[in-house]
């Protein structure tokens, strides 16, 4: 029986030991699932909290090819519902404001230093920002007083209110930006945010345009250099790659344009006909690491897709949003460009027109279709919209002036809108105890909207709420004198060697000249007359600019050295004054184009 049972044990104890490493052995696992991210960005809102009526989109007309209708779009409780819309089709998401949040707004945002813009942002939801060029128009302190929170004293002869509702709450949203650099080398907001989404690291990098001491007052970039946007991205790109990130988003305040200017947007064509503008000679300089691109500054709307990768833009003005579902590969920690999908999505509101919502929801891919349909204002930001516009309205409707027509801003040169501007301006100005201005000109980027008759027909009232959106920035008259030799070098340097175009300065009735276009720099101004006489290069010549141009704004420094200066009153005061006259449009352009 012994030598029976020693074999019997033997043959136990060896499936016993082979049980044992049988469950100590690591089964094979089955590969992860990829990741996804939504990402949701808007770009310029500057402050547009309501669905006012002049918000719309050059749609593409269904039923007439290359023909365009008006599609009414935007207002913050609309924009929030898409947002929350896009938020609820995915597993996780991240929404984005891709700069110029604030800045150059209507009433509601910049009568409360723009503390109204970022309470409803918050409430929207915006998760991470960019500061865009016009969130330094009061400067750096101002700036971060904003995003801080709190309130700012008040004192009775202010155009603006602090706090009108509440304690200002600040920003909940972080900013970044690699290219915006202090005194001390350091960046003024952290160059970077980084987001783990189950496990995985996506990086966003942020840029500010590099023209912005050329766009905004030199007082509100003082101390700040705004480096090469490129080398700032692939700088900060390198950094976290090294740190294992290796899915990369880069969110800059520049942009560009596309498609046949005078026909209708189409701004998810990827074949991206025509491209032009810095953005794109940017993400050819930018590192191949860089996996999307959410791109600003120019309200146009684009989706292009690049080496690879998309460039996209969503208008302004709260009217649209671009959309990248990024997948990433949760083993490298890569996005998988060939399975990430994107789209730019329109912001409808309560004025949009019912066919035309339907038929551009029916012509979507899924699952954006189903997000449009979905998509309803939110009460919460709707309600408090209404309670910064109810504090708002007492000065808002107040009739101010009257006009004898529309005034718009669209022109090949001087458009009327501006035209109206520049001649309250010299009206403001040329009398002599005021500077004895003999013309005045006005940059077309002050002039932020067209002056209509709201009501219906002109002759109409106008209200301080529709001036103010049209001059916001709170800008002072300067009265200057240059040479006639000097005025001329300068309008010859609204299109200057390496420029595409004219950035032409709007002049009020007194000036006007002839510009030939095809003619080489040095000749492009000819038959230059003020007040009907031609102008005398030896003779001194006293004209008005507001306080943006008169320190260099728009990249005009020949008048930094505009001499025997004159402080005036506001641009917009010196506007409503004007329109006690119940001006009319002048048809007559004053810079005439010789082909």
């Amino acid at each position: 029986m012994r030598h029976l049972f020693k074999p019997l044990s033997a043959a136990l104890a060896a499936l016993a030991a082979a049980a044992l490493v049988g469950a100590c052995a690591t089964p094979p696992t089955a590969p992860k699932e990829p990741v996804t991210l939504r990402v949701i960005a808007f770009n310029d809102f500057h402050g547009n909290l309501e669905a006012a009526a002049g918000l719309t989109l050059p749609w593409p007309d269904p039923s007439k090819p290359g023909s365009a209708v008006r599609l009414n779009a935007g207002g913050a409780a609309n924009l929030a519902g898409l947002v929350t819309s896009l938020r609820a089709g995915a597993k996780n998401s991240i929404v984005l404001s891709s700069g110029d949040l604030i800045g150059g707004t209507p009433l509601i945002s910049a009568l409360f230093l723009h503390e109204s813009t970022i309470d409803v942002a918050n409430r929207i939801g915006v998760d991470i920002a960019i500061p865009g060029n016009h969130e330094f128009d009061a400067g750096k302190d101002e700036l971060l007083r904003v995003l801080a929170g709190g309130c700012r004293p008040n004192t009775p002869e202010s155009l603006s209110l602090s706090c009108p509702l509440d304690r200002h709450p600040g920003a909940k949203f972080p900013h970044f930006a690699a290219n915006v650099v202090q005194a001390d080398g350091r960046t003024l907001f952290p160059p970077s945010i980084v987001r783990e989404v189950q496990g995985v690291k996506i990086g966003f990098i942020g840029a500010v345009t590099k023209t912005t001491p050329n766009i905004v007052v030199p007082s509100g970039v003082a101390g700040l250099r705004f480096t090469d946007e490129a080398e700032a991205i692939n700088a900060e790109a390198a950094r976290l790659k090294a740190q294992g990130v290796k899915a990369l988003v880069a969110v800059i305040h520049e942009g560009g344009d596309t498609g046949t200017p005078g026909l209708p947007m189409e701004w998810n064509d990827v074949g991206c006909p025509n491209p032009r503008g810095a953005i794109f000679d940017i993400a050819r300089r930018m590192t191949p690491d860089v996996d999307a691109i959410f791109s600003a500054h120019t309200h146009q709307g684009y989706r292009c897709m690049v080496d690879g990768r998309p460039i996209m833009q969503a208008t302004a003005l709260g009217r649209g949003v671009s959309v990248a579902d990024l997948v990433i590969d949760p083993a490298t920690g890569d996005v998988d460009r060939a399975k990430t999908t994107h789209r730019n999505l329109p912001v409808f509101n309560e004025r949009s027109d019912a066919k035309l919502r339907e038929s551009i929801i029916a012509a979507e891919p899924a699952p954006y279709a189903q997000v449009l349909r979905d998509a309803k204002p939110v009460a919460d930001v709707a309600q408090r919209v209404a309670a910064y516009a109810a504090a708002a309205a007492p000065r808002a409707n107040r009739p101010v002036g009257r006009i004898g027509g529309n005034f718009d801003r669209s022109a090949r040169t001087d458009a009327s809108a501006g035209r109206l501007v520049a001649d309250a301006q010299w009206a403001a100005t040329r009398a002599a105890d005021r500077g004895g201005a003999q013309f005045a000109l006005m940059n077309p980027g002050g002039v932020r909207t067209d002056l209509r008759c709201s009501s219906g027909q002109p002759p109409c009232d106008v209200t301080y709420g529709e001036v103010f959106t049209m001059q916001p920035f709170g800008n002072s008259l300067v009265v200057m004198t240059l040479t006639g030799a000097e005025l001329r070098q300068m309008l010859e340097d609204q299109q200057r060697p390496g420029r595409e175009s004219a950035l032409f300065l709007i002049p009020s009735s007194s000036l006007s000249y002839g510009w030939a276009s095809k003619a080489p720099h040095g000749q492009r101004v000819q038959n230059l007359r003020v007040g009907g006489q031609p102008v005398d290069p030896a003779a001194n010549y006293r004209f008005t600019v507001n306080s943006f141009l008169a320190e260099g704004g728009d990249g005009i420094a020949m008048l930094r050295n505009g001499r025997n200066r004159l402080g005036g009153e506001l641009d917009i005061d010196a506007l409503i004054l004007h329109l006690r006259s119940q001006p009319r449009p002048d048809p007559t352009p004053r810079i005439s184009l010789i082909e």
